[in-house]
């Protein structure tokens, strides 16, 4: 059985593959993995510290600032969870999330886009919140299917897809949609411009759904501070988590 030591600060353990405390039995096959704590728990100078607390000042304030455009309110809150730190604005994301649901049926979202109808739909049930797949009726024609005019707009279709995900039994709809998406997608990524082809890319190899936020923050990231309404203070934050880890053999 191949052990492994697990190096933290002031601490030292050997564990086995399977990842249990054990005695060592090879001394001369060891590898010494060197992790980061959590960046809210990180020992940071006193200096560094304040300057990560001040860029989390400025997301609540950022968040906060939107709370009269709900699709600027949504997107920011996509973006804090899917870059893995979502956990240090519960209370934001929660207080904001209810005041949307609170006002969801007294919203007219007949000129609304289609990505931003999808991104509410996702966000909204994702957080627990009784949301019917019938807001989605009025993008098909009178024929039951999908309206040709969305094979154009690539962003509604990636918003779609990503709230399909979220379907439930019997929800025909979002099966239909998922299915009638997903060959569509395949087909426009080639043609898309960066960022966007690659973020289709992402979302088809693993839908936000299906992703642990945490873990695959980083190539979200990378995709992210390409788009031009990238918020500084969102990357200044995340960039604390992104700690290497130092792995000798």
């Amino acid at each position: 059985m191949i052990q492994k030591r697990r190096s933290m600060p002031g601490k030292s353990m050997t564990i086995s593959a399977s990842g249990c405390p054990s005695p060592l039995l090879f001394p001369s096959i060891m590898l010494t993995i060197e992790t980061n704590t959590p960046d809210d728990e990180i020992t940071l100078p006193a200096r560094e510290m304040q300057q990560l607390e001040d860029r989390k000042e400025e997301v609540r304030k950022e968040l906060m600032a939107a709370a009269g455009d709900t699709s600027k309110q949504l997107k920011f809150i996509d973006e804090v969870q899917q870059l893995g730190v979502a956990y240090q604005f519960e209370k934001e994301i929660e207080e904001a999330l209810q005041s949307i649901y609170d006002n969801y049926h007294v919203t007219n979202y007949m000129n609304q886009d289609l990505y931003h109808v999808s991104l509410q739909f996702r966000r909204l049930r994702q957080q627990g919140f009784n949301i019917s797949c019938d807001i989605f009726n009025k993008y098909k024609g009178e024929n039951g299917s999908f309206k040709e005019s969305l094979l154009n707009d690539a962003w509604g279709l990636l918003g779609l897809y990503e709230a399909a995900h979220l379907r439930v039994w019997g929800e025909d709809l979002l099966d239909e949609a998922l299915a009638f998406i997903t060959t569509l997608l395949k087909s426009m990524v080639e043609h898309l411009e960066y960022p966007l082809a690659e973020k289709v890319t992402q979302v088809l190899y693993r839908p936000t759904r299906k992703r642990l936020e945490r873990l695959e923050a980083r190539p979200f990231m990378s995709v992210y501070q390409e788009e031009a309404s990238h918020s500084n203070a969102f990357t200044k934050v995340c960039k604390v988590r992104f700690q290497p880890c130092a792995v000798t053999l």
